[in-house]
């Protein structure tokens, strides 16, 4: 049993002039036992909770930053009207901060063997499942005096995906990628290694494409035109170690590396390459092969959902040694990690030739926009000293990049907002270059 606010207001008026007229035990007894008996009543007369029927429907995924609504059905099965106020629970980061209030508690009431739908306005702030605890009933009575309580389980999952910001730059790559693949009339064809067509000699072509056994055989120079590899094998290694954890404003570096992915992965499928993830930190922790183009990008997305950081240090060897076991030919491997200089020097450099010898390797990493504003600080002294900092640490980055290159790896170091459509383009390089 719960009482309301309003018995409380009714005991304390009908004890006040017991309290200043006659104090006795007598007169508290004549006031609140006529209270009791109305409180017992009323709760009599509540709509029994545990009758109650619920079931759920409505959205079962949703993007980071986007709005998902679940419907609740109230069935009251009993003789009784249900007047209740119900709060369907689930994890706090289902909603911004401060409305978790609003947004979870519902007034309802339903007549004797009729059904109510209710709406729950989720928000979520995190990637990841999201699992309803479960719906708390509190049924008044017609009075307001006293209410019945119980709670019932009723699962439902809100699966929060990646929010994929950077789908904006997608139009504008494709629209690249189709210069190169020679299917619009912008610009040239693209340099490739795919023999595509003949076609007759202008002025300015390059005399090393042309066909000299096809002149042979008709009256024009023909030169062959070429178009960008298919077919292609890409891996995208996700490192989701320690270092993924740091937050870059109130973005972590994994997500930032995430959204990279998703880019990489719809503009590569476009153009007819087969992609493969693999996320690891010290073990596989998700692993995406074998799907078909019109498929990759949905299973890398839902393989990326519930991936959070580890707070353990990389294990390179283990990384380059899973990587090499998911790409037995010829790959464009793809390694989203940082340029920390420890890391890198320590672990990857040691155990990178293994990959750069059999694949081309292309890192990514996310560089800290503070840092670069430190970098450009003047006017106090504490502002120099930051700037000195942030050079040093800028400086640093170089020499470990510069490192990478010398085995022969292709370095792409942006900051959060511009790390996708910099991979993105670094893809397409190599890919007009023949280099995949």
């Amino acid at each position: 049993m719960a009482l309301t606010g309003r018995t409380a207001l009714l005991a304390a008026l009908g004890s006040l002039p017991v309290g200043i007229v006659a104090p006795s035990w007598t007169g508290m007894l004549a006031v609140n036992a006529p209270l009791s008996l109305a409180i017992l009543c009323d709760y009599a007369l509540a709509a029994p909770v545990r009758s109650l029927q619920f079931t759920r429907s409505g959205d079962t995924t949703v993007r980071l930053g986007d709005q998902a609504e679940v419907q609740l059905s109230v069935v009251n099965p009993s003789r009784r009207r249900l007047r209740a106020h119900l709060r369907d629970a689930w994890p706090p980061s289902s909603w911004l901060p401060g409305t978790e209030h609003a947004s979870s508690r519902h007034e309802l009431t339903v007549p004797p063997g009729e059904r109510r739908r209710l709406s729950t306005v989720l928000r979520p702030t995190r990637r990841g499942d999201r699992k309803a605890e479960q719906v708390t009933v509190r049924s008044y009575g017609p009075l307001g005096l006293a209410a019945r309580q119980g709670s019932h389980r009723v699962p439902w999952t809100v699966r929060v995906l990646p929010p994929f910001t950077s789908r904006k730059h997608l139009p504008s790559r494709l629209a690249r990628l189709r210069e190169l693949d020679g299917r619009t009339s912008l610009l040239t064809r693209g340099e490739g290694t795919e023999f595509d067509s003949l076609r007759a000699y202008v002025p300015g072509d390059d005399v090393r494409s042309i066909d000299w056994r096809a002149t042979a055989r008709q009256s024009a120079v023909a030169v062959r035109t070429w178009r960008p590899e298919r077919d292609r094998h890409v891996l995208v290694v996700l490192d989701t170690g320690r270092t993924s954890a740091g937050r870059l404003g109130d973005v972590p570096r994994l997500d930032a590396a995430m959204d990279a992915t998703l880019l990489l992965t719809a503009l590569a499928a476009r153009a007819g390459d087969r992609v493969g993830l693999l996320a690891y930190s010290r073990r596989v922790r998700a692993r995406v092969q074998g799907r078909a183009t019109g498929e990759v990008l949905a299973a890398v997305v839902d393989a990326l959902t519930p991936l959070e950081p580890e707070l353990v240090e990389t294990d390179a060897r283990g990384l380059v040694a899973a990587a090499l076991a998911h790409a037995p030919r010829r790959s464009l491997i793809v390694l989203l990690t940082s340029l920390d200089a420890a890391p890198v020097e320590e672990g990857l450099l040691p155990v990178l030739p293994q990959l750069t010898q059999r694949h081309t390797v292309l890192l990514a990493a996310v560089s800290d926009p503070q840092v670069a504003g430190m970098a450009d600080a003047r006017g106090t002294v504490d502002a120099i000293y930051e700037a000195a900092a942030g050079a040093e640490a800028e400086a640093q980055r170089r020499r470990t990049a510069d490192k990478l290159k010398r085995y022969g790896v292709v370095v792409v170091d942006a900051p959060p907002d511009t790390l996708a459509p910099a991979l993105a383009d670094a893809y397409l390089a190599l890919k007009a270059a023949g280099r995949l």
